[in-house]
């Protein structure tokens, strides 16, 4: 049976090529500042709750909690690049 024009010019195991590239670590920093922000995130909210809105930023209210939400999802997508 004779081959089509685009499987001969094809190289052989192209596909298997670029499933095999290694991933590249992480840097050092990655890991402590993925924590870090989740933690950071979670801490800010208790402190708002726990000293009734007077810290961290008595000023801006109930987004207080917005921010400690924000700085946690920043820490949690991280982990989808870590490696």
């Amino acid at each position: 049976m004779p081959e089509s024009k685009s499987r001969k010019n094809r190289k052989p195991n192209q596909s298997s090529t670029a499933a095999s590239v290694e991933r590249k670590p992480n840097p050092v920093w990655y890991k402590p500042v993925m924590f870090g922000l989740m933690i950071l995130g979670l801490l800010w909210i208790i402190v708002y709750y726990v000293s009734e809105a007077r810290f961290p930023i008595p000023s801006i209210d109930s987004w207080n909690i917005m921010i400690g939400f924000g700085l946690a999802i920043i820490g949690f997508l991280m982990t989808t690049k870590w490696h």
